[in-house]
This record gives C-alpha cells, structure tokens and sequence, in this order.
C-alpha cells in the first residue's frame, strides 16, 4: 500500500507560490493500478518523486507498506565518472540485492557491448535510458512508478525485450503513471486521478478521468 495523508507541496517561482498539492489524501492498494492525468507543469514529476521518497512533502505524510520503484528513467544515483558495470553494482548493493546478478542483467539488457565498461557519462542519451530502464528492470517491486510512460530508444532489439519484460512484471505488480496524454494511461491502468489546481481529483474508471480532464483543459 502507497498512501498520502493530507499532502501538501508547493515551489515558490520567484513571482508568486505554485500549489502541486494542497492536503491531498488517496491510497494506492497493490492490484489496482493508478494513473493521474496533468497538463504539462501541473506537478507531474513532483507527486512521482514524492512517491519514491526523492522529494519530501511539505506537509502530511507519505506512507508506504511496500515495495516502490525509483521513477522509470530516474537517473539520480548513477554516478557519471564510473562504469554501467560500477553503478549498477552500487545500486545493488543499495537494495540489499545481488550485484552479481544486477550487473549481469543490465549488461545482456541494455546490450551496449563495450560502453558498459565505460564511464557512463561518455554514452549517448539512448545508451544512458537503455541503461537505467534496464537497472529498474533487474529489481522486482511492488509498485512501479512511470512518469509519462515508458521511454523510447532507436534500438528496436532493446524495446523488444524491455517491453516484454516489463508487461511480465506489471501482471504481477502494480504501477503509477502520470501522464498528460490520456492515451498512455489506457496501457496500464483502469482507475485514473485528475490534478488540478492542486487537487486530486479520484475516479473509479479512466472514462470519467477523462471527462473531467478534457472539461478542464
């Protein structure tokens, strides 16, 4: 279970305070997938980050009885001076895992030959999201947390086999998605929210997210 209580979180701009929640309660139950429909700079990333505990709230609290991914794509704890085979064993290690098995996944995954050996602030922006997608992807969680949904590279092998596993996973998972497209909640979730104003708006179904989404924007 993923739980906010009373959440509140605000940024201030320079000109005025921008409200991303204003004393927000919902519950994320494992089995029933969630995704939260927001025009671009509504606070999309903000929420998922909070989820993954990246950010703290303001006020309230955040509360989580499981097991919550880092956001998909999520490049805070790779390190740009060490190799792909260096991080991914420090992320293992930071999970309780084994880095044996986290380094060998990611490299047969990502599929970046050499470059894995290498720093991995010498890689292209495709090799950089094959790589951390693929860190995601060697952890088993409870909840996956997609901002905008999942990435997409130039290398057609690489989405083949990341999107196969990934909808293995989410059979047996749960995953939050933010999106600002109502299109890319339909790959995963049933039940939508709606940010707006600082308000969440919960709906059973995404069909009436929807209605209140299109009315909105």
């Amino acid at each position: 279970m993923l739980e906010f209580d009373t959440v509140s979180k605000s940024f201030w701009t320079g000109k005025t305070r921008k409200v991303i929640l204003d004393r927000a309660s919902f519950r994320v139950e494992l089995g029933r997938s969630l995704g939260i429909l927001a025009p671009n700079g509504a606070g999309k990333t903000t929420i998922i980050n909070m989820m993954a505990g990246l950010e703290k709230p303001d006020e309230g609290t955040v509360r989580k009885t499981c097991r919550v991914s880092f956001p998909l794509g999520f490049m805070g704890g790779v390190v740009p001076k060490h190799s792909g085979r260096e991080n991914a064993r420090y992320i293992a290690r930071l999970y309780g895992l084994d880095p044996d098995y986290v380094e060998a996944f990611s490299r047969w995954l990502c599929g970046i030959a050499e470059y894995f050996d290498m720093p991995v602030g010498t890689y292209s922006q495709g090799m950089k999201a094959r790589f951390t997608f693929s860190l995601l992807l060697a952890m088993e969680f409870d909840i996956y947390l997609i901002d905008e949904g999942m990435p997409s590279t130039t290398d057609v092998e690489f989405n083949r086999k990341a999107g196969s596993i990934l909808r293995d996973r989410l059979q047996s998972s749960t995953v939050i998605v933010v999106s600002h497209q109502p299109s890319t909640l339909e790959k995963f979730c049933r039940s939508a929210a709606v940010l707006r104003d600082g308000q969440l708006h919960m709906f059973d179904t995404l069909e009436e997210a929807k209605r209140l989404y299109d009315y909105a924007t």
